[in-house]
């Protein structure tokens, strides 16, 4: 297994380069000739990913799903995320909140009081 395969398996799942986030799909459609076909097919010969034949929906595409074994594969091998500063941490707190505010105003209001840099 290398980096690539790693990214295939986290890119089916809708995760980020560090294997976080709100996994919302498990699915690669890619065809012979693709930049990814064969390491797709390298991860369902590994047991990472399950391979299903080409259909309309997926454009003339084989769809590569990814197994259990395969998130398994991607929370044990995933790289740890950076360590955040403390603004840092308030700052994707306050993206997150999605609100109508200015970041500075959301501070002044007392956003991100209780955030905390992760360890």
């Amino acid at each position: 297994m290398n980096a690539t395969h790693l990214h295939i398996l986290q890119h089916s799942l809708g995760l980020d380069e560090f294997g976080q986030g709100t996994s919302y799909r498990n699915h690669y459609v890619a065809s012979d000739g693709h930049h990814s076909f064969s390491e797709c097919c390298e991860l369902v010969e590994a047991g990472f990913m399950k391979r299903y034949p080409p259909s309309q929906l997926t454009g003339g595409g084989d769809l590569f799903a990814v197994t259990d074994a395969g998130r398994t594969y991607v929370a044990m091998h995933s790289p740890k995320p950076p360590k955040l500063t403390r603004g840092q941490a308030r700052y994707l707190a306050w993206l997150r909140e999605d609100c109508d505010l200015r970041f500075g105003e959301w501070l002044r209001r007392g956003g991100g009081r209780h955030v905390r840099a992760r360890p």
